[in-house]
């Protein structure tokens, strides 16, 4: 099977110039196109998000997979290569017309595919590699690791949001719950809520 690739990266561009070179390039190949796969997203999205992904997981031995050029694949390198030697593993061949890139079952094309499959492994490991130093360096200059202390709380909205001293005030004034409950509106457990996710901090910081 033979499927023509095009991708865009949004709606002003058109899929015409691609499809007319694919074409072009097919009769002078005197390939057919059996099915062409068309999408507009960004390149720097994830292969495995986008129809290429699809494409990738049915096509097998023998398949060809035609596109302008490289860069239709993905906008960076460790992408392209990755994809390259997903093609390679599965026996798919990979032509590009403007690239002139050919990527098939001869003995250049496996050294290129295991060159690929080493150089996205190192890349992997070394991206890893930086994550855990950064880690260790901000552990050892004593910041704290992970979501700040509250920040989860504050980015949930709260029914009571907005009404923190009118809550304080009537805490102050020893008001019961229940009470200051059907003021607001709400019902006991939500102002338990509020008042611990949204209170209790100004409490203790009044009282300090």
């Amino acid at each position: 099977m033979t499927y023509g690739y095009i991708r865009v990266s949004c709606d002003k561009q058109t899929v015409e110039n691609q499809r007319f070179e694919i074409n072009k390039f097919c009769k002078k190949e005197n390939l057919h196109i059996d099915g062409w796969i068309e999408e507009t997203i960004s390149g720097t999205k994830s292969y495995s998000k986008r129809k290429l992904g699809e494409l990738l997981a049915k096509v097998g031995k023998h398949d060809l997979i035609v596109c302008t050029e490289l860069s239709r694949l993905g906008r960076n390198l460790f992408m392209i290569m990755e994809i390259l030697n997903t093609c390679m593993n599965k026996e798919c061949r990979v032509w590009t017309i403007k690239d002139g890139y050919r990527l098939g079952d001869d003995i250049q094309s496996k050294v290129l595919a295991f060159a690929f499959g080493l150089s996205a492994e190192i890349e992997r490991n070394l991206i890893s590699q930086r994550t855990k130093e950064a880690l260790e360096r901000r552990r050892q200059e004593g910041q704290r690791l992970g979501r700040p202390v509250g920040s989860k709380n504050k980015a949930i909205k709260l029914k009571l949001d907005g009404k923190e001293e009118t809550v304080l005030k009537m805490m102050k004034q020893h008001t019961p719950k229940t009470r200051m409950a059907k003021r607001l509106g709400v019902n006991r457990k939500t102002l338990t809520e509020f008042i611990k996710k949204r209170i209790a901090g100004k409490l203790i910081s009044d009282k300090e």
